[in-house]
């Protein structure tokens, strides 16, 4: 399973993350090739390329060979590629866009399959991201517990507070002009994965409000055992970048959190998210 023809797949740790190589992402990917891929993903969940200094256009054709790419609905593409955001922290600036555990805009109603990053420039040191596998925290939940959270739904927004401040300064900077106030979605607080069939946790710190029919006081206890349990170093990978780094997460069961570990320093780099269906 970890050896496909020309693609050398290397695990980062137990729990999730894979580094794949013997593949050139800026030429045409044949068939066979694009479905190792699409397995490495489904079985480790996020998947790290190095020294793959792709342009826009050659991230966007990689992307699409996995699916349809949607526009970030709050910060605006770079110039001439509207689905590829600028994920950026300049050296003046404190916060770091989506610094915060998070599976990319769950207050969709229908959220991305998955997300791509490229890294451009990056600090001597720190910039980190970690990720963590939502499939292993849910199953490392008692029987009882999981049987109580299969039955719950969870209201997610995206004015809640700590998520909103991480792209203060990218909506300062590039604000879409369609931009609504707040998007609002409820989804399962398990979400059953499309293709593979395993159960995930799908609320997160960022973006999940309250349980459906209750209010943010009483689901408040239940939350905030789940935010922290899910983020157990058991269930975690740390990539380190370097330019020309991409990963590849599948949003539907892994979480990520970009560490702000460099302030002083630039970090620039591009993503594109690939569409989803309803979470069920």
């Amino acid at each position: 399973m970890n050896q496909q023809v020309g693609l050398g797949i290397a695990p980062v740790v137990g729990a999730l993350g894979a580094e794949l190589s013997g593949v050139d992402l800026s030429a045409p990917l044949g068939v066979e090739t694009v479905k190792a891929i699409r397995r490495a993903l489904l079985e480790y969940g996020v998947i790290f390329f190095r020294d793959q200094p792709l342009t826009p256009a050659q991230l966007l054709g990689f992307g699409r060979c996995f699916g349809g790419v949607i526009e970030y609905p709050f910060v605006k593409g770079i110039e001439g590629y509207p689905e590829v955001i600028p994920v950026v922290k300049l050296e003046h600036e404190r916060v770091n866009f989506g610094g915060v555990w998070h599976s990319d805009t769950t207050y969709l109603e229908c959220p991305p399959m998955g997300s791509l990053l490229i890294a451009r420039e990056v600090p001597a040191a720190g910039g980190d991201t970690l990720f963590a596998n939502m499939s292993m925290a849910y199953e490392a939940l008692s029987t009882g517990l999981r049987r109580l959270l299969d039955g719950l739904r969870a209201v997610n927004s995206s004015a809640k507070a700590d998520s909103t401040r991480t792209r203060e300064d990218r909506v300062r900077d590039g604000a879409r002009s369609d931009a609504r106030n707040e998007y609002v979605a409820e989804h399962p607080v398990v979400r059953t994965h499309p293709e593979t069939g395993r159960k995930a946790l799908y609320v997160n710190v960022a973006h999940t409000v309250r349980f459906a029919e209750m209010s943010e006081e009483e689901s408040a206890p239940l939350l905030n055992f789940l935010f922290h349990h899910q983020v157990r170093p058991e269930f975690i990978c740390r990539f380190r970048w370097r330019p020309g780094s991409i990963a590849f997460w599948d949003n539907r069961c892994v979480q990520h959190n970009p560490i702000n570990d460099y302030h002083g320093m630039r970090r620039v780099m591009h993503r594109i998210t690939l569409a989803g269906e309803r979470p069920v």
